[in-house]
């Protein structure tokens, strides 16, 4: 998914910095740990799900607002506001998340903390389409985090382990996805650095 470092035909002005593979790569796997415990935890309490899905949305907010920097973007750029916001976002709701626990509180937090972020993803995505190596993953990151918003509140009423379902179905799609990314970054900065 994740574009080759300076796509045709654009300008290299917002050229992610070598390092960026490795914020994707803990954000890709925050998301597949998080994935693997929602599918082998067979009976969470609410209690588990709210310290489980809580700090998964913690860590991926945490990393992604330590991801702004490395992206290259110019700071005090709208495209990196919308990533730090995104990144604020998904914390604050984790750690709500983590100090209060309730079916209804998880899905009604998580989606709308999910859904901000996707939709701040989204935008980026949108608006840096073609300029910048990350605008694909961003498109389709901020998709996923607002289909997993919308799916969440249909499951309120069936319990910790169907929230948690729902959650780690799409924390797994968006851990492969970025895993990808990860891979894909740290070839090209390789790549970049073994030419003269």
């Amino acid at each position: 998914m994740t574009q080759p470092r300076t796509p045709a035909g654009t300008t290299p002005g917002t050229d992610a910095r070598p390092e960026l593979w490795q914020p994707v790569l803990l954000r890709s796997a925050a998301a597949l740990v998080f994935g693997a415990l929602t599918i082998f935890w067979a009976a969470p309490s609410v209690e588990v799900m709210g310290w489980a899905g809580g700090l998964y949305l913690l860590a991926t907010g945490v990393l992604l607002l330590r991801s702004v920097p490395a992206t290259g973007l110019p700071q005090g750029a709208a495209p990196g506001k919308m990533l730090a916001a995104a990144g604020a976002v998904m914390a604050g709701a984790g750690f709500s998340l983590v100090v209060l626990h309730g079916d209804l509180l998880f899905g009604v937090v998580a989606a709308v903390g999910l859904g901000l972020a996707g939709a701040l993803e989204l935008a980026c995505g949108l608006k840096l389409r073609g300029s910048h190596v990350l605008a694909r993953d961003w498109i389709t990151s901020g998709i996923i985090g607002l289909g997993t918003a919308a799916l969440l509140p249909f499951f309120i009423g069936l319990g910790a382990h169907a929230l948690l379902g729902v959650a780690g179905g799409g924390a797994i799609i968006s851990g492969v996805l970025w895993v990808l990314s990860a891979l894909t970054l740290r070839h090209d900065a390789r790549s970049a650095a073994g030419k003269p």
